[in-house]
């Protein structure tokens, strides 16, 4: 059973930037993993995801150009680089994984059996 436990979160104005961290145990290397974001009053999207061995990556189009996921397995840790924060950007970010056999990732919210608490990130003037 993997768990994950995220952390980076923060306040930081628009333009500026965070790096969330998600810890992971439980055989990780069997996993990929994904974050998602929840803004207030609404719904959980997906936001990027990354293959057990890091070669995949998929982001959603509107962090496209802004974001970088990277993990290191050496580390146990999947890492999210958010760069030219807006403040649509606010929300609470999970970080989830699923166990599979493939090189591949989706971030698909129904597709993800373990997930984190999940860490808040304000970006705000």
């Amino acid at each position: 059973q993997l768990q994950l436990v995220e952390s980076g979160g923060g306040s930081v104005q628009p333009g500026g930037s965070l790096r969330l961290s998600c810890a992971l145990s439980g055989f990780p290397l069997n996993y990929y993993v994904a974050w998602f974001r929840q803004a207030p009053g609404k719904e959980r999207e997906g936001v990027s995801c990354i293959s057990r061995g890091g070669g995949v990556t998929n982001y959603a189009d509107s962090v496209k150009g802004r974001f970088t996921i990277s993990r290191d397995n050496a580390k146990n840790t999947v890492y999210l680089q958010m760069n030219s924060l807006k403040p649509e950007d606010t929300g609470v970010y999970y970080c989830a994984g699923r166990y599979t056999a493939q090189e591949m990732c989706v971030h698909r919210e129904g597709d993800m059996a373990n997930w984190g608490k999940g860490t808040l990130v304000t970006v705000s003037s």
